[in-house]
C-alpha cells in the first residue's frame, strides 16, 4: 500500500462537517497557522522552559521562540520538498501549501508540553508511577493507568489542538487533517510507547487518531497504530536542527560552554570545516560569532534533510521508512549532530543550576498533582457532596476544566492534567506556593 497525496492533502477540517470556502489570500492551511498562533496555549509557551528552567537571561530560548524557529525551518523544508514532488501533487496544491502544513505542525509540536520542559514530563510520570497501587488509581483500567504513568507532551499536544483550545470538546482548534497528521510524531497509543515512552494519543483521543488515519489514507500498522504522515519527517528534521544548534547557543550565552568548544561542531554542521570568517578573530561577542555560523549550518542541514527525504521517498510513501532524515543524509550532518548531542549531554544537561531547578520542578508539580488529583478523586466518589472546603476550592480553581462528579475517573484526571500541563513555569510555581502554604 502506498499513500496518495490527494488524500494526504485533503482540505477537510476536524470538527467541521462541511468544507469551508476558500478565502482570497488565505488558504485552508494558512488558517491552521493563524489558529495556532492566536491560541492561548501557543502564547503560554513564552513562559515555558525549552532547556533551562526559569532562565533570567532574556536571550535564552523558551518553548515559544523555539517553536517559531522550528516553524521557520519547517516552512523551508516543506517548500523545497514540495518543489521536487510538484508533479505528484493534486492540481490545486503547491509547494507553498506543503510549506504551510509543515510550518503549522512545527508551530504546534510543543503546544502540549507541561511546565519545566522534559523535567515536567518526568515529574508527572513519576508521580503517577509512585501511586500505582494507591487508591487513586485502583479503579482505573491498565490502559488508563498506562496513559497517566507515561504522560507525554506529544499526546497532550494532540489533545490540546483537538479537544481543549477554542472549541472545548468540540473539535478544539478545528485544524485540517493534513496539519494534524503532520503533527503526529508518534501516531499510536501508549501501549506502543516503548522504553522512551513516546506516543501521540491518549485513550481519550484514539477515536480521533483512527479517524485521522483513515481520512488521510495512512498505512495501518496495528490496532490504534499508524505510519507517519510523510510531512512529519520534515517537522521532525526542523525540530532536530533547531535544538541541536540552539542548545549549544544557549549554553554559550549562559557561560556553560565557550565559543571555541562549540566552533568545531558548528563547522562540521556547515559541511565546511575550513570555513573562516574575519569575525572569528575579531572582538565580537560569542553571540555574534555563533550567529555567523548558525545560518550556514542550518542551510546545509536543510539541504541534507531534503536530499535524504527524496532518497527515501518510496519507503516514506509506503509507510516503511523508520529512519531520521538528518541521520540518513550527509555524513557531516550525522556526525556533527552526534557530537552536538554528546556535548550537551556531558556538559549542558548536568549544569548545577539547571539540576537545582529541575529538582524544584519535581516538588512543584508534586504539590499540584497531589492537590488536584485528590480533589478530583473526592469529587468523583462523593458525588460532589460533602467535599472538604479545600477540595471544593481546588476544584473551583480549574474553571472550565473542572470535571463533573459523574465524569469517569480517568477522564476527570485528564481534566486535571489539562489544567496543570497548560500552566506556565511561573504560574505553576506561584500556585504550588499558595497551595503549599509557602506564601
Amino acid at each position: 500500500m502506498e499513500m496518495q497525496w490527494p488524500r494526504l492533502l485533503t482540505t477537510k477540517r476536524y470538527g467541521h462537517t462541511e468544507l469551508a470556502d476558500e478565502e482570497i489570500g488565505r488558504s485552508h492551511f494558512h488558517k491552521d497557522q493563524d489558529r495556532i498562533i492566536f491560541s492561548s496555549a501557543f502564547r503560554r509557551l513564552g513562559r515555558k522552559t525549552q532547556v533551562h528552567p526559569m532562565a533570567l537571561n532574556d536571550h535564552i530560548h523558551t518553548r515559544l521562540t523555539h517553536s517559531v524557529e522550528v516553524g521557520s525551518l519547517g516552512r523551508s523544508l516543506g517548500i523545497r520538498v514540495g518543489e521536487q514532488i510538484q508533479d505528484q501533487l493534486p492540481e490545486w496544491a503547491t509547494a507553498y501549501d506543503i510549506g504551510m502544513i509543515v510550518q503549522s505542525a512545527c508551530l504546534a509540536h510543543d503546544i502540549g508540553n507541561p511546565p519545566f520542559g522534559h523535567a515536567g514530563e518526568y515529574a508527572i510520570r513519576d508521580w503517577f508511577k509512585r501511586r500505582g497501587d494507591d487508591r487513586l488509581l485502583a479503579d482505573l483500567s491498565p490502559d488508563e493507568r498506562l496513559d497517566l504513568m507515561t504522560f507525554e507532551g506529544n499526546a497532550q499536544g494532540f489533545r490540546v489542538v483537538t479537544r481543549i483550545e477554542n472549541h472545548l470538546f468540540d473539535g478544539g482548534l478545528r485544524l485540517t487533517y493534513p496539519t494534524l497528521g503532520a503533527l503526529l510524531k508518534y501516531p499510536w497509543s501508549a501501549e506502543y510507547a516503548g522504553a522512551k515512552g513516546k506516543f501521540s494519543a491518549y485513550k481519550t483521543e484514539l477515536e480521533i487518531l483512527n479517524k485521522l488515519g483513515r481520512e488521510l489514507g495512512l498505512v495501518p500498522l496495528g490496532q490504534n497504530r499508524w505510519c507517519r504522515h510523510p510531512l512529519t519527517f520534515l517537522m521532525e528534521a526542523a525540530d532536530d536542527i533547531c535544538y541541536a544548534i540552539v542548545d549549544l547557543e544557549d549554553a554559550i550565552e549562559l557561560n556553560i560552554l565557550s565559543f571555541d568548544e562549540v566552533k568545531p561542531i558548528l563547522l562540521q554542521l556547515c559541511g565546511d570545516s575550513s570555513f573562516d570568517d574575519e569575525i572569528f578573530t575579531s572582538q565580537a561577542s560569542s553571540r555574534r560569532k555563533v550567529s555567523a555560523l548558525r545560518g550556514k549550518a542550518m542551510e546545509f542541514m536543510v539541504s541534507s534533510a531534503v536530499q535524504a527525504y527524496m532518497a527515501n521517498q518510496t519507503a516514506i510513501m509506503r509507510g516503511e521508512y523508520q529512519g531520521e532524515l538528518l541521520s540518513d543524509g550527509d555524513p557531516d550532518v550525522r556526525d556533527g549532530l552526534y557530537a552536538a548531542k554528546t556535548l550537551a549531554k556531558e556538559r549542558v544537561f548536568p549544569d548545577t543550576r539547571k539540576a537545582e531547578l529541575e529538582v524544584g520542578a519535581y516538588t512543584t508539580l508534586g504539590i499540584l498533582l497531589e492537590a488536584f488529583c485528590h480533589a478530583v478523586y473526592d469529587n468523583h466518589y462523593l458525588d460532589g457532596e460533602k467535599l472538604s472546603y479545600r477540595s471544593e476550592r481546588i476544584i473551583s480553581l480549574m474553571g472550565i476544566h473542572a470535571p463533573k462528579p459523574d465524569l469517569p475517573l480517568y477522564n476527570a484526571y485528564m481534566r486535571a492534567l489539562d489544567f496543570i500541563s497548560g500552566m506556565t513555569d511561573n504560574y505553576a510555581t506561584y500556585l504550588a506556593r499558595q497551595i503549599g502554604g509557602f506564601s
